[in-house]
C-alpha cells in the first residue's frame, strides 16, 4: 500500500484535528473520572489569616501575590480543573496549528507541466 505524500499544510491540519480530538476526549474522560479532594480534618494552615499575614510581613505584597499565583497554578493540575486545562490547551494548540497551516505558502502541483516558478501570467517579456 502506497501512502500519499501530504503537503505541509495538510499535515498541520491533520495534526490540529488529531490534537483537538485526543485532547477533548481526554478532557471529558478526566472530568468524568475526577473526584473532589478529601478535606483535611485538621484544616489547611495555608488558608488562615495568620499564615497570609506572615507571608505578607516577611516578603511583602509581592510575595503574597506570588504565593497565591503559585497555589492557583498548582490547582490547575488536579481534579476537574485538570480537565478544563487539558481542554483549553488542546483548543489553543489545535487552533495554533490551523493558524500556521493557513499561513503556509501554497505548493503548486508538479503535474501542471511548468517549473515551480512558472505560474502563468505575470511579467513576461516577449
Amino acid at each position: 500500500m502506497k501512502w500519499p505524500v501530504l503537503s505541509p499544510e495538510r499535515r498541520l491540519r491533520l495534526v490540529a484535528k488529531a490534537v483537538l480530538v485526543v485532547g477533548l476526549v481526554s478532557a471529558v474522560a478526566i472530568y468524568l473520572a475526577a473526584r473532589p479532594p478529601a478535606p483535611n480534618p485538621l484544616g489547611d494552615p495555608e488558608d488562615s489569616k495568620q499564615y497570609l499575614r506572615e507571608i505578607q510581613m516577611y516578603g511583602g505584597t509581592a510575595n503574597l501575590l506570588a504565593t497565591e499565583l503559585r497555589e492557583w497554578l498548582a490547582s490547575l493540575w488536579h481534579g476537574r480543573r485538570l480537565a478544563y486545562t487539558v481542554g483549553v490547551l488542546s483548543i489553543v494548540i489545535g487552533s495554533g496549528c490551523l493558524f500556521v497551516a493557513g499561513r503556509l505558502p501554497l505548493e503548486e502541483d508538479d503535474a501542471s507541466g511548468g517549473a515551480p516558478g512558472d505560474a502563468g501570467g505575470g511579467d513576461q517579456e516577449g
